[in-house]
């Protein structure tokens, strides 16, 4: 069964976004006027190579989904680039837009909602084929039962519909959906932050099984760090709209370099009472997105914050070897070590 992909250089990062924003508009009255803005994303770039995870996190609100539906077009971008295998996918038409589809595919937050109760988890596992013309009735079904051995499901559940399933095999039917295409990017919008615990291990371990196996690139998007740390290569911490922090992940957790990262760090319980950590919590609640602080948008909550902070937008720049930081208090690393 062909996969359809068009094959890319190993050179090209399977995902490369560049100045993404996202506005929606606020309108009011009986004439629907718009009066503002909710700025949900508002310049963010990031690339992720083959076989690579990027980790991308922040406080609910920030933004996290609103880029993950973005990048793959479930809601149309204000501005900026996508590109999936080097192609531009914001300038293509719909029908071609549906072919690129093949090649990213999204694992929702919610393993309920996300499947149609109407439909048996067969039906859905099988549908993007079907959507695709992929094989024939007798081919599909038994891609569809090779999918669900190989995420720990059994082949005589594909008659059975969503309710009859627990939370951890719901979310293992939309992970098999996701792969029916074989496609090359897998974006995770908290793809396990609904699951108890225990389940979350075990998705997770899953991921990153198939990771291997199919050299798959994934744009995972979480709040909890402990996941982040332990399914991801990269990591790039978001704050209202807007990246701050973007760096390995053993560089990002072992010396954050942004005080909102910082924070983030702080306010994980460390399962050993005799540990005592000067935390640094975050002070007041996020802005509203509809009229962000003017320069640093963190300036509001920030312990450090400086008049510039105030006035100034701090570029992303990188403060050391591939570790970049939005923050006034840190310095280009060749002048740090200058």
């Amino acid at each position: 069964m062909p996969d359809g992909n068009t094959a890319a250089p190993a050179s090209v990062p399977v995902l490369d976004v560049r100045d993404l924003k996202k506005h929606f508009p606020v309108r009011k009255g009986l004439l629907r006027k718009t009066t503002g803005h909710v700025y949900a994303v508002d310049g963010v770039s990031f690339s992720i190579e083959r076989g690579q995870t990027l980790g991308l996190v922040g406080e609910s609100g920030c933004g996290k989904s609103t880029v993950a539906r973005a990048v793959i077009r479930l809601i149309e971008p204000t501005s900026g680039e996508v590109r999936i295998l080097g192609r531009d996918i914001l300038s293509l038409s719909k029908d071609e837009m549906r072919a690129s589809r093949r090649q990213a595919q999204i694992i929702f937050q919610d393993p309920f909602s996300s499947l149609n109760p109407r439909m048996s988890a067969g039906e859905i596992v099988g549908e993007p084929l079907l959507v695709h013309n992929i094989g024939n009735s007798r081919e599909r079904a038994e891609r569809v039962a090779a999918l669900f051995d190989r995420v720990g499901l059994r082949a005589s559940q594909m008659n059975s519909l969503p309710h009859q399933f627990s939370g951890g095999q719901r979310q293992r039917i939309g992970i098999a959906r996701a792969l029916a295409l074989d496609p090359q990017l897998i974006i995770g919008d908290e793809p396990v932050s609904a699951l108890d615990v225990s389940i979350q291990a075990q998705v997770i371990n899953l991921l990153m099984d198939l990771q291997e196996e199919k050299n798959l690139s994934y744009l995972f998007i979480a709040h909890d760090l402990a996941v982040v740390e332990h399914i991801s290569h990269r990591v790039a911490v978001m704050y209202l709209g807007r990246i701050v922090e973007h760096a390995g992940k053993r560089a990002l957790f072992s010396n954050p370099q942004h005080p909102y990262t910082e924070a983030l760090l702080a306010a994980v319980p460390i399962p050993n009472p005799r540990i005592k950590r000067q935390k640094r919590l975050v002070q007041g609640d996020v802005p509203s997105p509809i009229n962000p602080p003017p320069g640093c948008h963190f300036h509001t909550r920030c312990p450090y914050v400086t008049e510039q902070c105030r006035i100034e937008v701090p570029p992303l720049i990188e403060v050391a070897p591939d570790h970049w930081a939005a923050c006034h208090l840190r310095q280009p690393a060749a002048v740090a070590v200058a």
